[in-house]
């Protein structure tokens, strides 16, 4: 493994370059597989073949506490809090207006809880505002 800031050879378990005090990981011109020298922006190394940029995976409940968001989906249901603090504000004005004409918005709530409880509940970055 190589520093991507200055390409010096790094052992497994080290936190930072000895060379130049860069935490592993950081930079963005040389490989850390092959140390070879890269382009700024690349995304695949030349050399060696290897991808360069490593894809952020996305935050569960946008990065909320599940705990949290089952109490509020539970206990708050019909204001839709839990979609607000998930980025969701379409979604927890649409429980709101329900839980005032139909009380509808308290049923969505708990199927929220339920599916936040599974692990099946996904936030849908693209509908965030």
């Amino acid at each position: 493994m190589n520093c991507r800031n200055c390409g010096a050879e790094l052992n497994a378990n080290q936190a930072v370059c000895l060379k130049c005090g860069v935490k592993v990981g950081d930079g963005n011109q040389f490989c850390p597989n092959c140390g070879s020298a890269v382009a700024e922006n690349a995304g695949v190394c030349l050399n060696c073949g290897v991808a360069l940029k490593q894809e952020e995976a996305p935050k569960p409940l946008n990065g909320q506490d599940k705990l949290v968001m089952i109490l509020l989906a539970l206990l708050l249901s019909g204001f839709g809090i839990h979609n607000f603090l998930m980025g969701e504000v379409k979604k927890g004005v649409f429980r709101i207006v329900m839980s005032f004409v139909c009380s509808i918005g308290n049923i969505l709530s708990i199927v929220d809880a339920i599916k936040i409880a599974t692990d099946t509940y996904v936030v849908d970055p693209d509908k965030l505002v």
